[in-house]
């Protein structure tokens, strides 16, 4: 049925500029839902000193975490329930140091020895406690470097 007389039928035509739309849409949400997996590791290398040891350490206290999550306070294992019982423990170990050795530093040095298996939570246990126990002075140890020994 042909109601143009004279008239041929025109041939359909496929726009293609809505469909590039749709195709850049697609491909800027496949972009950004797609997870890389070679960023998902991060290459971390643990941090080395190359300083020498300190002879004299009378006013320090270590903490020291292994990988079970377990707090050694100068090489006492402590039990731990919360924050607020390792304060109590690091308050206890700043008391037991020795004022002749101390010198003029009342504030003992807090050194957290954590095992690279560690959880970070476990560190930030510690960090919570020294800041509940009042102990403002706190470091980190790091492994010595191959290039000090």
């Amino acid at each position: 049925m042909n109601f143009r007389k004279g008239k041929g039928r025109e041939e359909p035509e496929i726009n293609l500029i809505p469909f590039i739309d749709v195709l850049l849409v697609i491909l800027i949400f496949l972009m950004v839902t797609t997870t890389y997996s070679r960023f998902t590791e991060l290459q971390i290398t643990l941090p080395t000193a190359d300083a020498e040891k300190a002879q004299d350490k009378p006013n320090q206290i270590d903490i020291g975490i292994d990988a079970q999550g377990r707090y050694k306070i100068n090489n006492q294992a402590v039990s731990f329930l919360d924050t607020v019982t390792l304060a109590e423990d690091l308050k206890k170990a700043a008391g037991a140091l020795d004022p002749a050795k101390t010198g003029n530093q009342p504030d003992p040095v807090v050194i957290i020895n954590a095992d690279r298996a560690a959880t970070h939570q476990s560190v930030i246990d510690v960090l919570e406690a020294a800041r509940l126990a009042g102990l403002a002075k706190v470091t980190f140890a790091a492994q010595a470097s191959a290039r000090s020994k």
